[in-house]
Parts: C-alpha cells; sequence; structure tokens
C-alpha cells in the first residue's frame, strides 16, 4: 500500500504519520527529515538545502525525486507499504512519483489530505517553534511556505481528485479523532494491498 499524506506546514502530518506507520508498518518517507538530515550533515547538498528551507521555498523537483528514487529502490521490498509524508508537491513531482511506482510495478494506493486552516496553522507553527526551535519556524518564512503550499498544491489535489484517489480528513480535531479517521479509511483500502 502506498499513501500519500498532504496538508500544510504544521497540519499534524508527521504526528498523523508517526502513529500509521507504527500501527501498519509502513515506511515512512517524510521529505522534511530527510531534507533536515541533509542539512545537519552539511554536506554541499545540505548547505544549499538549508538556505532553500530559510528563504522559505521549495526544494528543486529534482533534488527531491532522485532522493525519492533512492529511498524507494532502498526500502520498498522491506515494508508493508510506504507512506509520504510532504511529496509531492506538485504535479510535476505526482507525475515522477507515478513513474517511479511503476518502474517498480506499484502504484499509489490513495492521498489523504489534513485540513486545516491558516490561523490554526500559524497557531501551531509558533507552538512548535518554541517547544522545537526550528530555524524553519519564523513567522515570515511561515507565511511563505503556506504561500507556496497553496499555490503548489491546489492543483495537485484538483488530479488526485478527478483520479479518485483523494481523502479530505479535518486536521483541526484531536490527534485522537483524526488518527481512528485516518486508519478507518486505510483499514477500508486494505483489500487493494
Amino acid at each position: 500500500m502506498i499513501i500519500v499524506l498532504l496538508g500544510p506546514p504544521g497540519s499534524g502530518k508527521g504526528t498523523q504519520a508517526a502513529l500509521i506507520c507504527k500501527k501498519f508498518g509502513f515506511f515512512h518517507f517524510s521529505t522534511g527529515n530527510i531534507l533536515r538530515k541533509k542539512v545537519k550533515k552539511k554536506t554541499k547538498i545540505g548547505k544549499e538545502i538549508e538556505l532553500i528551507i530559510n528563504a522559505g521555498k521549495l526544494i528543486s523537483d529534482k533534488i527531491i525525486i532522485q532522493i525519492v528514487n533512492s529511498k524507494i529502490t532502498e526500502k520498498l521490498d522491506h515494508y508493508k507499504g510506504f507512506l509520504f509524508d510532504g511529496f509531492p508537491r506538485n504535479l510535476d513531482q505526482a507525475k515522477a512519483l507515478d513513474n517511479l511506482l511503476n518502474k517498480h510495478s506499484q502504484s499509489l494506493t490513495n492521498v489523504i489530505q489534513l485540513y486545516v486552516d491558516n490561523e490554526e496553522v500559524l497557531k501551531r507553527l509558533q507552538k512548535r517553534k518554541l517547544e522545537e526551535k526550528r530555524q524553519d519556524d519564523n513567522e515570515d518564512v511561515l507565511k511563505s511556505r503556506l504561500k507556496v503550499y497553496l499555490n503548489e498544491t491546489k492543483p495537485l489535489l484538483d488530479f488526485y481528485q478527478k483520479e479518485n484517489k483523494l481523502n479530505k480528513i479535518n486536521g483541526m480535531q484531536t490527534i485522537n479523532d483524526v488518527n481512528n479517521k485516518i486508519n478507518d479509511l486505510i483499514l477500508s483500502l486494505k483489500s487493494t494491498w
């Protein structure tokens, strides 16, 4: 089973992804975590990524797709499923993902969108900044990331809606309520794995 989890920064994707992967034995492909690890290692690409992230912009499709291809090749046969958290972010990435999965005789099972309004997102991200001290959580960067997310993701959501693969879940509920809805959805899709 291959699932994409979409939502703006601060929507709870990381929290939900961890719960889902633990319950179902999926590999958690977190674009954000992978990019932050590369930044922490201070490699040439890590330094380039850091500049882009701190400016509130998205990493190029080329870099992301290389990373995705590497992880699919490395991990696909070792897990019951894959959960993409923060990827794809645009139509080109979605089409590239389909192509990568096809090369491995796989296809995307479903897309889950966590809906959280902008006011709530900003409130959550300000709280996260205080708790986690993440450099990419300052207010200007956050507003830029939200704007980029909304502009880039709208066509992506329309694309998955037309393919009948999009399920929207209200991410403003409690963590447990959101997780229960996601678990129910995954169990209803189980016959497709």
